[in-house]
């Protein structure tokens, strides 16, 4: 039998078998297709099988674990609070009858007389009242910027002796007098009422922390 022969008769064999194949193959995919296109709603239970379901996977669910969340400025409000204003150079306002006075005599020459309390310091006084007394290390003994010239040599006698921190402060002081004290270190007693002080025309604002 010639090859021709041979394939003609096998021929129509193999298209059968390959169409028979190609068919179950549609027929494979299009089961497939209707597997994976099949709606979700039909799986879903309803009715009391749902109720059941849902009751069964609540108990079976772990319990709501509790955070404690600690209170920060970004969970809770801030508030805001004020406190007192502080100046320096406040100085109360004496009761009657129990004021001290001490004048002040500017560069200017011009005379200023103040009421004042026990206890006050001659730079708190002026700075109460805006006199020129600048006080740049804030009344602690470390500049001489308070200077102050006592006119009465008999109100000077009166007061303490100035201390070795004064006394190192004053070499610093512009125009100084055998009766130059430091205002921030006198305080005023009943002995000083009717002090009298002059305000130099200049001051040097040199500090101890210039030194070290």
């Amino acid at each position: 039998m010639s090859t021709q022969r041979v394939f003609a008769s096998v021929l129509p064999r193999l298209r059968v078998a390959s169409s028979k194949n190609a068919t179950t193959s549609l027929a494979q995919q299009a089961q497939q297709l209707r597997c994976y296109s099949r709606p979700t709603a039909t799986l879903r239970p309803s009715g009391p099988a749902r109720s059941s379901v849902l009751s069964s996977a609540a108990a079976s669910a772990p319990a709501p674990r509790r955070v404690c969340v600690p209170a920060t400025s970004s969970t809770q409000p801030r508030t805001l609070s004020t406190s007192a204003s502080l100046f320096h150079g406040h100085v109360d306002t004496p009761k009657p009858g129990e004021e001290l006075w001490v004048t002040f005599i500017d560069k200017e020459g011009v005379e200023t007389k103040i009421a004042v309390c026990k206890g006050d310091n001659l730079l708190d006084i002026a700075q109460a009242h805006d006199l020129e007394m600048e006080g740049a290390c804030g009344g602690s003994c470390a500049c001489s910027t308070c200077h102050v010239i006592v006119e009465d040599p008999d109100y000077y006698d009166k007061m303490p002796e100035p201390d070795d921190d004064e006394n190192d402060m004053l070499d610093l002081a512009f125009g100084l007098t055998e009766t130059s004290r430091l205002g921030c270190q006198v305080i005023m007693t009943p002995e000083l009422d009717g002090l009298r002080v002059k305000l130099p025309p200049m001051t040097r604002n040199l500090q101890s922390s210039d030194f070290n």
